[in-house]
């Protein structure tokens, strides 16, 4: 970390300003003298700094990090892939996961459906929202106990793997033998969550926000492996743009980009990014060639009737094919589709 302090800095100020940091954050502190600043070193480890705190102190022009503020999701202190075993599946390993379901569980009969059909067409692990975060209020918010028991149910049936989206802590105890936990776009930085997540011992899948940077998604990830669970994968799942056409823009670069700057897998979801069922297959295609270690994607027996993002959702007919040129493209890249759930 580099501080410059302001013409006119004395002596004593820079040494008591150099003694506090490093007696409250345990760095070493270098300072260069010019003609006109001077400049402050830090070495150590810098990532628990107030950056805000700093700037705020009348002798400081500007400061800046020499490293990312990340650390445990950071490569250059973890070189090797995260990989992240779920049933059968292996997330991170140059493989490709299949992650397929409805939006909202909303009755046994259609889990039991839908289940079934993406499993048969090379899903690895099967999606589901039991408490699902709307715009409106008076939108459906889920089914929530009782939808988590129809896809624990599922779970049991098909032998799949399941993930679903966690909304509050207090939720947490109904989680227990869920397979991943999800963690929305409009939660990516409900901090307290988060640090929740980190205590317990399960896969999470950080959704990236709307509008938030590739930096920020990565400090969020960051909270969670702080707080001592490493199991983080990175979803992509488009932000908001000036481009009204789709639903969000699908940040395709954001894959190569997290997989440079971080050692956690990175799964991309078409559903959500493009809202619209026929784009869903294009940009699964980009996102496999772009190193995606996985897509979730949204699958519906009865689109038209779904209480929840029936808009955007595939067909179970659809899902088949998208699935099948999916695997081609992955397989034509020398990787290999994970494309079945738990030992039966």
């Amino acid at each position: 970390m580099i501080i410059v302090l302001k013409q006119g800095t004395t002596k004593d100020q820079i040494s008591a300003l150099s003694n506090e940091l490093n007696q409250q954050y345990n760095v070493t502190v270098n300072a260069w003298y010019g003609e006109h600043s001077t400049v402050l070193g830090l070495l150590g480890d810098t990532a628990k700094i107030d950056i805000e705190y700093i700037q705020a102190q009348s002798i400081v022009e500007s400061v800046k990090r020499v490293q990312e503020p990340y650390k445990k999701a950071n490569r250059k202190f973890h070189p090797d892939n995260t990989v992240i075993k779920v049933g059968r599946n292996t997330i991170g390993d140059g493989s490709l996961t299949l992650i397929a379901g409805p939006c909202s569980v909303e009755s046994s009969e259609q889990m039991e459906i839908i289940s079934g059909r993406v499993k048969k067409a090379g899903a690895g692990i099967l999606r589901g929202g039991a408490f699902k975060p709307r715009t409106s209020p008076y939108a459906f918010q889920g089914l929530r106990a009782e939808g988590l028991y129809l896809l624990l149910e599922a779970k049991r049936k098909s032998g799949l793997p399941i993930i679903t989206e966690i909304m509050s802590p207090s939720h947490l105890p109904l989680f227990e033998d869920v397979d991943i936990i999800q963690v929305g776009a409009r939660n990516m930085q409900n901090f307290e969550l988060l640090k929740e997540l980190g205590h317990c011992n399960k896969p999470i899948l950080l959704k990236r926000g709307l509008a938030n940077t590739i930096e920020e998604t990565l400090m969020s990830a960051e909270y969670i492996m702080a707080s001592g669970n490493e199991n983080v994968i990175l979803c992509e799942r488009g932000i908001r743009t000036y481009e009204t056409y789709t639903r969000n823009t699908l940040d395709i670069s954001a894959v190569p980009v997290f997989k440079k700057l971080s050692h956690l897998p990175v799964v991309v979801d078409p559903s959500h990014a493009a809202g619209i069922p026929w784009l869903v297959e294009p940009l699964s295609l980009a996102a496999v060639a772009a190193g995606a270690d996985g897509l979730i994607i949204e699958v519906h027996n009865n689109p038209e009737k779904a209480l929840s993002d029936g808009a955007q959702s595939l067909t179970p007919d659809t899902f088949d094919q998208v699935a099948a040129h999916v695997t081609q493209l992955t397989e034509a890249m020398g990787r290999k589709v994970n494309n079945w759930g738990v030992a039966e």
